[in-house]
């Protein structure tokens, strides 16, 4: 960690900080929520080792990045033109993009809608989906899922106020009720009628070994000073995203992809998740690799780093002479 170089640059109309290690061809790692650089703190080294420009940034809304104060700057399009607009301003004209939980939606898109500058992609946790016949939360709707999570998270200030209540306990709460190490009935995508997202979780009397008192605060330091109203704008656009997309409705991905995950995570256990998995090798028609790590959870590159690590460094060697 101690090789890392902390950097910031303007790009796509904001300041981004990023995290940077290792020379080479350019990586681009993408996190998701509640997150932020920190959750790559394994695969920076390993990639970097490996002979990789390696570069996590803070995302839109996120730790010591800027976060535009309205909802409307959080849309799909917004956040893949940061990822472009960061390639360009590293000097650099390609990268590969790899991206956990929301970090893998935008991972994919940025594939879908620039393949001349990603010209590989790999996912982790969340899989590629089809633009819908309808917005999301409309077909939840319909289909009665009124406490599915996103609900709970569209209205300002409420999941804030229950996040940063106390934000070291809502992280550890988080983290460890969706991760392979947590009891089968923490890991649901639906809540309790009535409340909260945190009444779904519980509190570990001991932190699982892929997490330390260390990283917890590191985590709970930078959102103490962030806050979680950034990254959680990013839900409030999903009904958005949907209308923004129209233009790529049936479009599959045809570059080199990596798809990881962890049998125990309810992204793709439960629901539609399962149904994305499946069609991946139809929707994504250059998926090279699909990897399912058994008894892992959401979380899977800070819990399975060495398989994780082993899986993108194949990959990426795979895709030679690329950038070499």
């Amino acid at each position: 960690m101690n090789d890392l170089s902390h950097r910031d640059v303007a790009a796509n109309g904001i300041r981004i900080h990023f995290v940077e290690q290792g020379t080479g061809p350019l990586v681009l790692l993408c996190h998701g929520f509640p997150e932020g650089w920190y959750s790559w703190r394994a695969q920076l080294s390993a990639l970097a080792a490996a002979g990789y420009r390696t570069v996590a940034p803070d995302m839109r809304g996120y730790g010591r990045t800027e976060a535009p104060p309205e909802i409307s700057a959080y849309t799909v399009l917004d956040i893949v033109g940061d990822m472009v607009g960061l390639v360009g301003a590293l000097g650099a004209k390609q990268a590969v993009i790899v991206g956990h939980d929301w970090g893998a939606s935008i991972a994919w898109h940025a594939a879908l809608f620039r393949p001349d500058v990603f010209p590989a992609v790999a996912a982790l946790s969340v899989p590629f989906r089809q633009r819908g016949p309808a917005p999301p939360l409309h077909m939840l709707r319909k289909a009665g899922q009124l406490t599915h999570y996103w609900f709970h998270l569209q209205e300002p200030g409420v999941a804030e106020a229950e996040f940063e209540r106390d934000t070291r306990a809502a992280l550890r709460r988080i983290l460890f009720s969706i991760s392979g190490d947590a009891p089968p009935e923490t890991r649901r995508l639906t809540l309790q009628p009535g409340k909260g997202w945190l009444a779904n979780t519980i509190d570990p009397g001991q932190l699982p070994a892929w997490f330390t008192d260390a990283d917890l605060d590191h985590m709970s330091a930078e959102f103490s000073r962030s806050g979680f109203r950034g990254g959680l704008n990013w839900y409030r656009n999903i009904d958005r995203n949907w209308e923004l997309t129209a233009p790529w409705a049936g479009a599959s991905i045809h570059q080199p992809a990596l798809f990881i995950a962890g049998s125990e995570d309810p992204v793709i256990a439960l629901g539609s998740g399962a149904a994305a998995v499946q069609a991946m090798p139809d929707t994504v028609p250059g998926l090279t690799r699909q990897l399912l790590v058994d008894g892992a959870g959401h979380f899977i590159q800070q819990e399975r780093p060495r398989l994780v690590n082993e899986a993108l460094v194949g990959f990426l060697e795979d895709l030679s002479p690329w950038g070499r």
